[in-house]
């Protein structure tokens, strides 16, 4: 049984996914947008403890060089603020502006109109056991989450210990 509940979550979640995903976020005060990708970068990103280019790049799974690219456009567009490290100048640290933080809080996994639209195919009696559903598996994922986090520290925590260590 559990192997096709994992096999109906593989193939049922992607579906989902795919129609309802954010293509792109908007600024919503410039209404300018950013990739998926982009938004990405600014959710591994803070405000007032700088993260390194190279870290970010490893983190994330791509090459440094891909990440210098998309950092450019989010520099000249005013959401990332790129400095050299005081001690090795070859390294660059990244934090996030009042305009990245304002386009951070904006986006969403989910373009809520079109979650809408996925209901709205559904009658009452399937919209509330599908909402059933989805709470249950929700709530699993959490206590699978805090399981994980127990004894570890998140990806930010040990970024910030790494940076104390450096001091």
């Amino acid at each position: 049984m559990r192997r096709d509940a994992v096999r109906s979550v593989m193939e049922n979640y992607p579906r989902i996914y795919f129609a309802c995903h954010t293509r792109h976020v908007k600024d919503p005060k410039t209404r300018r947008q950013v990739s998926a990708h982009q938004a990405s970068i600014l959710d591994h990103l803070d405000e007032t403890e700088p993260t390194a280019l190279l870290e970010l790049a490893r983190h994330m799974g791509v090459t440094v060089s891909t990440m210098s690219l998309n950092v450019e456009r989010l520099v000249r567009r005013g959401y990332v603020r790129r400095t050299r490290d005081v001690e090795d100048r070859r390294r660059l640290r990244l934090l996030l502006t009042a305009s990245g933080l304002r386009l951070r809080e904006a986006s969403t996994v989910l373009e809520p109109e079109r979650v809408a639209a996925m209901l709205e195919e559904l009658d009452a009696e399937e919209l509330a056991r599908a909402l059933n559903g989805l709470e249950l598996l929700a709530r699993a994922a959490e206590r699978r989450m805090a399981r994980l986090a127990e004894g570890r520290s998140s990806w930010r925590a040990l970024r910030t210990e790494r940076a104390a260590r450096r001091k």
